[in-house]
């Protein structure tokens, strides 16, 4: 009876270990670094009219000041390149209550509402925006002097985030800005809109500077390793050369 109870208790003994070495460790689900903090840029694109792209830029011109009382505005730019009759700018925010007071401000401010909106929106035929950060390692760099035009590069990355792409995507951007191939304004990934899409804003001295900068990093060898690894993570992009408007805190 002895040695009976005692197999019983062994094989009651092994069946608990094998049950144990059958559970797995939890998967801990991460894109890559983790923001920090709060602050966010909010771009928005508006399409004009062709009839109106001169009139409206002159409006916003004489009444910018009214939106800028409110929230920061980063630069605003008229896109020459990649978009006919567009401008676009970048506002800077600390939190979303942060927008949302300014939003709703802005929606009870009649200086705002009867000498700006009522007389703009008429003018424009679409708008856009989506909400962005920063990308950790990206901080806003100024050019060294007023002028020249931006030039935003905008990257539709796999699925899966910064976890599967990141690596590359900053060794490409790296490559590009650490020889002076143009100024790195900044480096921002989307939260709201088109997910899994990047951007990066350049600054250069003139859109022929540019091109020979351009030739230039054909021809290093490290940009050319970066971007070849870059594009297998690669879905889509697009870009726009862009002026800096006359109000715009990025000239």
């Amino acid at each position: 009876m002895n040695s009976l109870r005692n197999a019983l208790l062994r094989s009651a003994s092994t069946a608990g270990n094998v049950g144990a070495k059958t559970v797995q460790p939890r998967a801990r689900l991460s894109t890559g670094p983790q923001q920090q903090h709060g602050t966010f840029y909010e771009f928005r694109t508006y399409s004009i009219r062709p009839d109106q792209n001169a009139a409206f830029l002159k409006l916003t011109n004489e009444k910018i000041q009214l939106r800028t009382a409110h929230s920061e505005l980063l630069g605003y730019w008229s896109v020459e390149y990649g978009g006919l009759n567009q401008v676009f700018h970048i506002w800077k925010y600390d939190s979303y209550s942060q927008r949302a007071g300014v939003r709703a401000a802005l929606a009870q401010d009649p200086k705002w509402i009867g000498e700006y909106i009522s007389k703009a929106m008429p003018m424009l035929t679409c708008q856009d925006n989506e909400v962005t950060y920063l990308i950790p390692w990206s901080q806003i760099q100024r050019p060294p002097k007023e002028g020249g035009v931006y030039e935003l590069v905008s990257f539709q990355m796999r699925p899966g985030g910064p976890a599967v792409w990141g690596d590359a995507f900053q060794a490409a951007v790296s490559c590009r800005a650490t020889p002076g191939y143009g100024l790195l304004v900044g480096a921002f990934h989307s939260e709201f809109g088109q997910l899994n899409r990047v951007h990066t804003l350049w600054w250069y001295e003139s859109p022929d500077q540019r091109a020979a900068t351009r030739h230039q990093a054909h021809d290093d060898a490290r940009v050319v390793a970066a971007v070849r690894e870059s594009v297998t993570y690669l879905e889509s992009q697009r870009n726009k050369l862009m002026f800096p408007c006359t109000f715009s805190p990025l000239k």
